[in-house]
């Protein structure tokens, strides 16, 4: 490319048997004709010799686009999950929940910064992909708890939380275990199309089983979250209905 006359910015060379490359260019060239008569070059000084199967560009307009779209959307679903939990349990849940899953996403895009892996609508598709598994472990939990305050009416909240995440902590392990072993073998083999969103996804799971015994339910005794007013609350509604 630099016999071209092509200036490279960056070189992403092709990872084990990968047999793709990634070109940065410089923003005089990111122009959608240069990109196009870019590869135009390319394709006629190396055709012979070996075979392009396929080439992508994307414009930076249409780039920026994309990436705005797609961070509003990530926002509003994570907005949408918090207010089904908000509904669904009391707002202390909701707000755990909330903490919780920035923590997790947050999390993530800094595995991005740390390794300077490339953050693409891939790498964002994973953020949402690791917000929806986070949120679906919390909701597990907070179910029990919510049994388990219906049932031990005596018992203080820190003991209720602990014996909670002690009965589903089986389950927990044994997801997030299948799910690390299969995201691993996306980042072993999938190829480099597939390795941000792998490397999200396997640092997803272990953040966000992490962040469902240890931050979840301890952002519920920072809130004071009292067994008894959801069970005066529950008593309150049933006689309600009886009358």
């Amino acid at each position: 490319m630099s016999r071209l006359g092509l200036t490279i910015l960056e070189r992403q060379l092709p990872r084990g048997t990968a047999q793709s490359a990634k070109i940065d260019m410089t923003p005089d060239q990111r122009a959608e004709w240069c990109q196009q008569v870019a590869i135009k070059l390319i394709e006629d000084a190396i055709g012979d010799k070996y075979e392009l199967r396929s080439t992508e560009s994307v414009g930076p307009k249409i780039g920026e686009e994309l990436m705005h779209g797609g961070i509003l959307a990530a926002l509003a679903t994570m907005a949408a999950i918090v207010l089904y939990v908000w509904f669904r349990y009391e707002w202390q849940f909701g707000v755990g929940a909330l903490i919780a899953m920035l923590h997790d996403v947050i999390s993530t895009l800094g595995i991005f910064v740390i390794f300077q892996l490339d953050f693409n609508l891939t790498a964002l598709a994973a953020a949402l992909t690791i917000a929806g598994y986070s949120i679906n472990d919390k909701v597990v939990i907070f179910d029990r708890v919510r049994e388990n305050m219906r049932r031990y009416k005596k018992v203080g909240l820190v003991e209720l939380l602990n014996l909670s995440i002690n009965e589903a902590l089986a389950r927990t392990l044994m997801t997030a275990s299948t799910v690390f072993v299969a995201v691993l073998a996306l980042v072993l083999f999938a190829g480099p199309a597939l390795y941000s969103f792998s490397i999200a996804m396997l640092w997803g799971v272990v953040v966000g089983t992490y962040s469902s015994i240890w931050i979840a339910c301890a952002g519920l005794v920072y809130m004071k979250l009292r067994p008894e007013q959801l069970r005066h609350e529950k008593v309150e509604k049933a006689e309600k209905a009886n009358a």
